[in-house]
């Protein structure tokens, strides 16, 4: 895939903006022009806690690409933002509560995004 985002000059794109880019000649939005674009929209549907886990991992997502967005990341980002799962809970609550926010709010980055 990074021979792709290279061949399209569009390194700091994520994934679904260089196959758009290729698909539909859509111009590609960075991760970051992306993260910020839906930034407001996100994390108006959020609890404070939760905002500031999620611009944390909005963050993440602009910095070094969408492989942050994946669940299995979960742990490592919980982790890197509060040290360990029992400071992650008492900020965000149950483990099932915490997974569905991080998959819930990934959405909200595409809103919008699958007309042609």
């Amino acid at each position: 895939m990074d021979g792709i985002r290279r061949a399209t000059d569009s390194q700091d794109s994520d994934l679904f903006d260089v196959l758009s880019y290729i698909a539909y000649a859509r111009p590609p939005l960075k991760r970051v022009e992306r993260a910020s674009t839906h930034r407001e929209a996100i994390l108006s549907q959020y609890g404070n806690s939760q905002r500031d886990f999620l611009d944390f991992v909005l963050s993440q997502y602009a910095a070094v690409g969408e492989s942050e967005l994946d669940d299995g990341k979960l742990p490592a980002l919980l982790e890197l933002k509060y040290g360990t799962p029992m400071d992650a809970m008492r900020e965000l609550g149950s483990v099932a509560e915490i997974r569905n926010t991080f998959l819930g709010f990934q959405r909200g980055l595409y809103q919008g995004e699958n007309k042609s």
